[in-house]
């Protein structure tokens, strides 16, 4: 009997039209253009305006723009998954309503999170199901609306995060291709230096709590970019050594876009050149859950049948992991 494994069959994105610069941050925080690209090869990123709309516009016309890519029905997915740090809700799942309003009526559907790990979490999550047999269609959504939880007086976190949404669709897949091989990982540990401290059971909403930001996101930069840095790398050259692969083996490098030394200093410890490292965090700095499928959408027309793909993800947690994954489909163009 043929081994079935979970392979991506399509992708789709979204990004809000809204631009915010560099140039535009001067204004919030002591802060420049040269300062903000040096330290985290960030220029530019999409904010999502409008009254009324969440995390879940996003993750919406993302499945809504693989669903027309790919020619798929909505009602022929038996999962929707959404990864996402920022639900529109608290208690109701954003997932349902998503599906809900794709048409997925044949689907069951939950949120994932796991921070800025959540998408790469989810890939995990997927292939699970699909390599058991009992479905054959998972729509896996990463979407973050960061600009709902950032605090825009606070250099520390307005400078990288934007929002924007990215989908992958998996399949059963007969060919050894698809998902090869995961190494996830967490810490508790991360909880003191990368959280939003109020709006959770330890300390729910008060006049207080909203007074003093404490639902906006607290980063402590030095911390988690050291273990970001160590943790990346270390699980990237782990994929490699444990399935005989060199930087020759590898085409692409699919990185989490959190800061651009962060992505230099995992391709560095892995080996491969800069022309096998998928990069966006220039046009849309660090959208969290939406990163990875991002950066599979934008680059989907170079992607091959058979490329050997390395993910890479690192979050607030601490949360971190890698996978490796055979590439399925030679993209129309």
């Amino acid at each position: 009997m043929t081994k079935i494994s979970a392979a991506i069959t399509a992708v789709g994105k979204y990004v809000p039209d809204y631009i915010l610069t560099n140039k535009e941050l001067e204004s919030y925080v002591d802060t420049n253009d040269e300062w903000i690209t040096t330290r985290t090869g960030i220029k530019e990123r999409r904010i999502l305006k409008g009254e009324g709309l969440g995390t879940s516009f996003m993750a919406i016309k993302a499945a809504e723009d693989l669903l027309e890519r790919s020619n798929s029905k909505s009602e022929d997915i038996d999962l929707v998954i959404v990864a996402t740090a920022t639900p529109d809700l608290p208690v109701a799942s954003t997932a349902a309503y998503v599906a809900s309003q794709i048409g997925a009526v044949n689907a069951f559907s939950y949120d994932l999170q796991a921070a800025c790990s959540s998408f790469l979490f989810g890939m995990s999550t997927a292939a699970s199901y699909i390599e058991s047999g009992r479905y054959k269609k998972v729509l896996l959504i990463g979407a973050d609306k960061m600009s709902s939880i950032i605090d825009y007086k606070d250099r520390a976190t307005c400078i990288i995060f934007g929002d924007g949404a990215g989908a992958a669709l998996f399949e059963p897949n007969n060919e050894g291709l698809g998902l090869q091989d995961e190494y996830l990982r967490s810490d508790g540990i991360g909880r003191d230096f990368l959280r939003i401290e109020a709006g959770g059971s330890i300390m729910p909403p008060t006049i207080e709590t909203v007074q003093q930001k404490k639902h906006f996101v607290y980063q402590e930069g030095k911390t988690v970019f050291k273990y970001a840095v160590s943790n990346m790398a270390d699980v990237s050259e782990k994929m490699l050594t444990r399935n005989n692969l060199t930087e020759v083996d590898i085409q692409w490098l699919v990185p989490h876009q959190a800061n651009k030394r962060i992505i230099e200093a995992t391709a560095k410890r892995v080996g491969v050149n800069d022309d096998k490292v998928m990069m966006n965090i220039q046009k849309y700095g660090n959208t969290t859950s939406a990163t990875l499928p991002l950066l599979l959408s934008d680059y989907e027309n170079q992607l091959k049948k058979g490329d050997n793909l390395i993910f890479a993800a690192f979050g607030g947690g601490f949360t971190w992991g890698a996978i490796y994954l055979k590439w399925a489909y030679n993209s129309k163009k």
